[in-house]
């Protein structure tokens, strides 16, 4: 029984993408296995939390350097560069964007909990009021020190512009702009892509060092989870009037959550990572091997790991142990 909960549907020439308890039980009292209940079924399965009606999306990078590339972030989240301390006078900031955010217009307006109604109720028809990205710069902090910071604008997409005005945003303000240096952890997107990025923003701010995560690697982006944060807390549901009111509540929040906030607890280090590749070498698929050998770092190999996907914004599956609620949220 178990065995077959662990195989695809299609093994046995069913036109499932997964099964369901019911499908289960089906299969097994159709081909004689087991004249068990559904419910001894289920109770079979839970014995080795066995649950094939879930599914979760992985991706498997084929860049043989995920973790050289990805573990001066992980250095840097634990307070080190290039294996020496930071100065207390060096910042890490988090940047990327949440495009696509629209303004949506209910048509009549939610209602609040009262007794018997477990919630809000919101109307679901809308009328849509356009779409704005939101860029955003996170000050990562120090616990037991410094509060977290976050700046953030909305424009009407992302590029290159948008995104070096975030950079001016930050880098115009002290502590930052007189800093011995403040680390940039950006992604792979064409706004901050490769050397060109670096030397474009080194030019304006020569205490600036842009640091590349590796790519499918958003999910070591701290600030990937303060765009969770604004979306559970501020953007579901979602009801404004307009673009304008959309992007000064977003400024609002952002207010709101500096006075409160504290440093995310990250304990996902770069030995982690490297444990979690080791871990993951068997799940690689033929075809994501490199054409020819490479060098890796020490306690890497020459597979590529799964990483969780990006397709939703959620908490990083257990790799990474983090407070996503700080300060009551």
């Amino acid at each position: 029984m178990k065995a077959i909960a662990c195989e695809l549907p299609r093994v046995h020439g069913l036109p499932l993408s997964r099964f369901s308890r019911a499908e289960l039980h089906r299969l097994v009292i159709e081909r004689g296995i087991s004249e068990a209940s559904a419910s001894t079924i289920a109770r079979w399965l839970a014995e080795d939390a066995l649950k094939p009606w879930q599914h979760r999306s992985w991706i498997f990078p084929t860049d043989p350097a995920f973790l050289e590339k990805a573990g001066p972030v992980l250095d840097l989240y634990q307070g080190r560069f290039e294996g020496k301390l930071l100065h207390p006078g060096e910042f890490v900031v988090c940047a990327d964007e949440k495009p696509s955010i629209q303004a949506r217009l209910r048509i009549h307006e939610p209602l609040p909990p009262s007794p018997g109604s477990r919630g809000q109720r919101v109307e679901h028809t809308y009328q849509r009021r356009g779409a704005l990205t939101y860029l955003a710069a996170l000050d990562i902090g120090r616990r037991g020190g410094r509060r977290p910071r976050v700046f953030g604008r909305s424009e009407p997409k992302g590029g290159i512009e948008p995104f070096d005005r975030l950079v001016w945003q930050v880098m115009t303000k002290e502590p930052y702009a007189s800093a011995r240096r403040v680390f940039w952890i950006v992604d792979n997107g064409s706004s901050h892509r490769g050397q060109k990025a670096v030397e474009r923003l080194q030019r304006r701010w020569p205490n600036l060092v842009l640091v590349h995560l590796p790519v499918h690697a958003s999910w070591l982006n701290q600030l990937e989870i303060y765009f969770s944060i604004v979306q559970r807390k501020l953007l579901e549901p979602n009801d404004f009037d307009n673009l304008a009111e959309l992007a000064r509540t977003l400024n609002a929040f952002e207010r709101h959550w500096n006075q409160i906030a504290e440093p995310f607890t990250w304990n996902f280090t770069r030995h982690d990572l490297a444990t979690l590749i080791e871990r993951l070498t068997a799940h690689e698929p033929s075809t994501a091997a490199p054409s020819s050998p490479t060098e890796l770092p020490a306690g890497s190999t020459k597979a590529a790991a799964a990483m969780p996907d990006r397709s939703s914004r959620q908490r990083p599956g257990g790799f990474v142990s983090v407070s996503r609620r700080p300060g009551g949220w």
